[in-house]
């Protein structure tokens, strides 16, 4: 576990880490009140992702395209 806050990582941060997270709670060889603050963390970490792939995904039904099929800009997505 990083000492990053969850909210300043990156999906591929975020997405490692709470792997690692899983990993280590399902080994089940931490004791309880290390197993209670790794779920709370992965919990943090599983919103962050979900969150990032949400924007992501935003982005990407912003963009306008052409008859031809081509990008052609992007629409301003609420909040940016």
């Amino acid at each position: 576990m990083t000492d990053t806050p969850v909210d300043q990582m990156t999906f591929e941060q975020a997405m490692k880490e709470l792997e690692a997270v899983v990993g280590q709670l399902e080994r089940g060889d931490v004791a309880l009140d290390q197993s209670i603050a790794l779920y709370e963390r992965g919990a943090a970490l599983k919103k962050r992702c979900e969150d990032e792939l949400k924007r992501a995904e935003e982005k990407v039904h912003a963009i306008t395209l052409n008859a031809d099929g081509d990008p052609t800009g992007t629409t301003p997505v609420e909040g940016q």
